[in-house]
């Protein structure tokens, strides 16, 4: 049987930055945008301190405010969450050699052949981050990835949970169908409409009923997972399939020379990011949306590959001048695909 850690930091963005500002702590600590709740944005983080009053991640900041006018709110710093991150992810690596690092703040550790017990490891794991980076994780552990991410949170913050082949009837089937790893918004509201709202009750239909409305890829996957049955390995190595950036204006703009001049700078962004990472692209594509949040995309495929700013830029504004700005632009973004490692 394997056995698996899904290690997920506690608040990540605002526990660090009430690491570095001491003052902070037991503060409501709201992170998003540039930091100030009268512009656009959205939350990326809340300090549990902040939930409390009902804020929560990609929530307008305006909202944030509303609900928790005596919050912190802090613009978001990717450079400092990433080397922290960098940190953390180095530490769990001297736990286990499998690691699959899914995103800045957690990661699967498979520690199926290591001798120590699953608890005292993940115990270990918990005080050498309490003790040299002074921050708190939530770690779950079960038999597989889909488990043990469900576990991790199920007692946050500073967490430890243990689900065994045993407990799934018991602490999995009682949860929402959206604490289901894959189940968004979309599939949420559809099971709602079937009358399906806890994970028993999904686990309660059958597979050619689950086919039949969800087609046999996603059919089976729901049916599987509704029963705490995950065989997929960790992913220790992943190739990206694209580089993107996206900004929302401050106020709605027809202004040419700011979308151009903003365009330029997004380009330059992704053309840098793949550069550095070692490769080349050959498609990219243009996303507007304007003032209605009608949003139009269109993408080029060039005639090579290539990490050259200005023949990507040159591509992206070749693409912008099929677009029609007549009405004012809310959002501008650039992403480029079809990748190819140098």
């Amino acid at each position: 049987m394997r056995r698996i850690l899904h290690i997920d930091m506690d608040a990540f963005f605002a526990a660090v930055e009430q690491r570095r500002r001491p003052e902070l702590i037991g503060k409501p600590v709201i992170i998003g945008g540039s930091g100030d709740p009268e512009e656009r944005g959205v939350v990326s983080t809340a300090s549990y301190e902040a939930r409390k009053f009902g804020v929560h991640s990609a929530m307008p900041l305006r909202t944030a405010y509303k609900l928790c006018p005596q919050g912190v709110f802090l613009p978001v710093d990717y450079e400092e969450y990433s080397r922290v991150s960098t940190q953390v992810k180095n530490t769990l690596r001297e736990f286990s050699p499998i690691m699959e690092d899914v995103g800045i703040d957690e990661a699967f550790l498979d520690i199926t052949d290591m001798p120590e017990d699953s608890e005292e490891m993940a115990k270990k794991i918990k005080e050498r981050i309490r003790k040299e980076l002074e921050l708190s994780c939530s770690i779950g552990i079960a038999e597989n990835k889909l488990l043990a991410k469900i576990a991790s949170d199920l007692q946050k913050p500073d967490g430890l949970t243990i689900i065994r082949e045993g407990d799934i009837k018991r602490l999995i089937w009682p949860l929402p169908v959206r604490k289901l790893w894959g189940v968004g918004p979309k599939t949420e509201a559809y099971l709602k409409s079937l009358g399906i709202n806890i994970i028993g009750e999904l686990a309660a239909m059958s597979l050619e009923d689950l086919v039949g409305h969800f087609g046999n890829s996603y059919g089976d996957y729901l049916y599987e997972a509704s029963k705490g049955i995950d065989e997929s390995p960790l992913v220790t190595h992943w190739e990206p399939k694209s580089s993107s950036r996206e900004v929302t204006f401050q106020r709605d703009t027809n202004d040419w020379q700011t979308i151009a001049r903003t365009l330029a700078s997004l380009t330059k962004e992704v053309a840098e990011d793949i550069k550095q990472s070692k490769y080349l692209c050959k498609t990219v594509t243009l996303k507007v949306r304007f003032e209605d949040f009608k949003t139009y995309t269109r993408a080029k495929t060039m005639d090579e590959f290539t990490d050259s700013n200005e023949i990507i830029r040159k591509a992206v504004f070749e693409v912008l001048g099929k677009v029609e700005l007549k009405k004012k632009v809310r959002l501008i973004g650039v992403r480029v695909s079809n990748l190819k490692k140098i």
